[in-house]
């Protein structure tokens, strides 16, 4: 299995070095690649901070990547695009997004009063 870095994702999302994009499509096609919530929350604010993607279509292309039938994740795939959906519905970050996503696994404790609305909300 291979790990991806968020560098390796941004070439293969932006298609910005059309050599790496190449190599990129190759790998995530063929082979079995794991993805880190650390690294997609880095794709996450590097599309937003950096290249000022819209939180939908963020949401929208990492749903998709996350879906891929060669993307293993550690947790649940359906939690990584409720996250995304979160991160594009809410006025949070994607970190936060993520804990709100997992509400119904763990109990999610914050000072944070935006993360904790969407929490407890129904």
């Amino acid at each position: 299995m291979i790990v991806l870095d968020a560098n390796y994702i941004l070439r293969y999302l932006l298609r910005d070095e059309e050599k790496m994009f190449l190599e990129a499509k190759e790998v995530i096609a063929n082979e079995q690649c794991l993805l880190l919530n650390e690294v997609l929350a880095e794709v996450v604010y590097v599309l937003q901070g950096v290249y000022k993607t819209p939180k939908n279509v963020i949401s929208q292309t990492l749903s998709v990547l996350v879906s891929l039938e060669s993307m293993v994740t550690h947790e649940s795939k359906t939690v990584f695009i409720e996250a995304l959906h979160i991160y594009s519905d809410k006025n949070i970050d994607y970190v936060d997004a993520t804990l709100c996503a997992l509400k119904d696994k763990y109990k999610v404790k914050s000072f944070d009063k935006k993360l904790m609305k969407c929490v407890n909300a129904h």
